[in-house]
């Protein structure tokens, strides 16, 4: 629901953030579907430099938007937000974090990198914790692809410099531990359908021809130099700069309301906040969100966007990201 009296966008805050007040709150949708006029009760949040003024539209922990046809997300790597906020050689990301939507106080879940991608694709790290390749370690556990198959709605994996389709095994500058639906054996089980669902990056180009051939959920991950792992924020910049306004032109979103996100799965030992942007018609335009969102948020914010049950309790537990969607 659109409330009125919406609050303008606040600008990025560099420095630690607070704990917000509404982490952990449990999410809006869970208020019984049989009494419409019944109103939650309200909640005054403790003095926070975050809620110095009224709470945005809709209150963090609130419903997300319906209505949103694809969703895609991009995972770049290993920089904290306070390296990517505000930086020279971001200047691509920053554009966009002006444009549209920023989580000031996103946080990863852990480190190192696979935990955080399995996290963000199925609600658990399912007791991994480093790694590992899919031959010596698997999460048996199910995902957001097994929820969108059996809703009826389409996904696809896009690996940058995976040479084939459903590769196992890193290659020159594909990591497999960037791929995280390779460990998932629901996926893997049945080769024919994994080659159909995780496919080199190069296939995306074909599939934005239209609304219909690009999937409602796209998860994408760049080869281990575009994605700011091995190579410069500059390198990564140089790509989204490339690359993102690929998707945002696309059919899919020009003509359709459609939800770009872009995040980084872990940022550093010191502080795992990491720079995360909506973006695309479906996004909210200027504005910035310091409540504490994670992984979880962002999953659990995709499910409640298509009426998928949470993955796992840690999903459910997660404030839903809807002040960040365009209501």
């Amino acid at each position: 629901m659109l409330l009125a009296g919406c609050t303008p966008a606040q600008p990025f805050q560099a420095g630690p953030p607070s704990q917000s007040p509404t982490a952990g709150s449990p999410p809006a949708e869970t208020l019984p579907a049989e009494s419409p006029t019944e109103s939650p009760p309200s909640v005054t949040p403790p003095p926070s430099p975050y809620f110095a003024q009224p709470a945005p539209h809709p209150a963090p922990g609130g419903p997300a938007s319906g209505g949103i046809a694809h969703i895609v997300v991009i995972v770049q790597e290993n920089k904290a937000a306070s390296q990517i906020m505000g930086a020279s050689e971001a200047g691509y990301f920053n554009k966009l974090a002006a444009e549209f939507s920023v989580a000031a106080n996103y946080r990863a879940i852990t480190h190192p990198s696979l935990p955080n991608y399995l996290a963000l694709t199925s609600g658990t790290s399912a007791g991994i914790t480093s790694d590992c390749k899919p031959n010596s370690c698997t999460a048996d556990v199910r995902s957001i692809a097994d929820e969108i198959t059996q809703s009826g709605r389409t996904w696809k994996m896009y690996a940058e410099g995976m040479p084939a389709p459903c590769t196992a095994h890193d290659s020159r500058r594909y990591a497999v531990k960037h791929n995280p639906f390779m460990y998932y054996p629901a996926v893997t089980g049945n080769k024919a359908s994994c080659s159909d669902h995780v496919v080199p990056y190069s296939r995306l180009g074909q599939d934005l021809q239209s609304p219909s051939t690009l999937p409602d959920y796209s998860f994408i991950s760049p080869d281990m130099c575009n994605d700011t792992h091995d190579c410069p924020i500059g390198t990564g910049d140089d790509w989204l700069s490339r690359e993102v306004p690929k998707i945002l032109g696309s059919p899919a979103f020009t003509t359709q309301n459609s939800l770009l996100v872009l995040t980084w799965d872990e940022g550093s030992k010191e502080d795992n906040r990491v720079a995360t942007v909506f973006a695309g018609p479906a996004a909210r335009k200027g504005f910035t969100s310091n409540a504490a969102y994670s992984h979880y948020s962002l999953l659990h914010t995709i499910e409640d966007v298509w009426g998928l049950s949470p993955l796992t309790d840690d999903v459910r537990k997660a404030p839903l990201m809807g002040e960040l969607l365009n209501h």
